[in-house]
């Protein structure tokens, strides 16, 4: 059962999901679309899951579950990472790759391995001021105030001296 994402609860949990590239105007109706009718059908033990979804800055997707109600399982969570990867196929895009990091660039989103934000910091080009994208985040209340962080604000803190 899909809500509005910004009428769930703020305890609701979080998938973020970052793309390796923007996604065009076009891509990102069709992938809506696509995300509206899996989360209307995402069920967990028989039970439909109240979820929402929103895509910031054409390049995250990000999906909630308000677990007031009913909280997703292993299998729904399975299932919704099973819909992720065909989306990665059907629009040729690396979605679940944890191990790359987005980061403000002016207006513009950069996307980086691990390995090159690090050489990046060390070069000086990332600074504890850059603003990044923390996608450890677990839930809506998370995702407002800590999602969108100076680097010193987040796990990347570590690769900044």
């Amino acid at each position: 059962m899909i809500s509005d994402f910004k009428t769930l609860s703020e305890n609701s949990r979080i998938w973020i999901y970052q793309s390796n590239r923007s996604l065009t105007e076009q891509e990102k109706e069709s992938i809506s679309i696509l995300i509206e009718d899996f989360l209307n059908n995402w069920k967990s033990h028989g039970v439909s899951l109240n979820s929402g979804f929103e895509i910031k800055y054409n390049r995250f997707i990000v999906i909630a579950q308000d677990q007031n109600v009913q909280s997703a399982s292993g299998c729904s969570i399975d299932s919704m990472v099973n819909f992720i990867q065909k989306l990665e196929k059907q629009y040729n895009i690396s979605l679940i790759d944890k191990l790359n990091v987005s980061y403000k660039h002016g207006d513009y989103i950069a996307y980086k391995s691990l390995k090159d934000f690090k050489k990046m910091v060390k070069n000086g080009a990332v600074s504890k001021n850059t603003i990044v994208f923390n996608n450890l985040v677990t839930n809506i209340h998370e995702y407002k105030t800590n999602w969108e962080v100076p680097a010193k604000d987040s796990w990347h803190n570590r690769f900044i001296k």
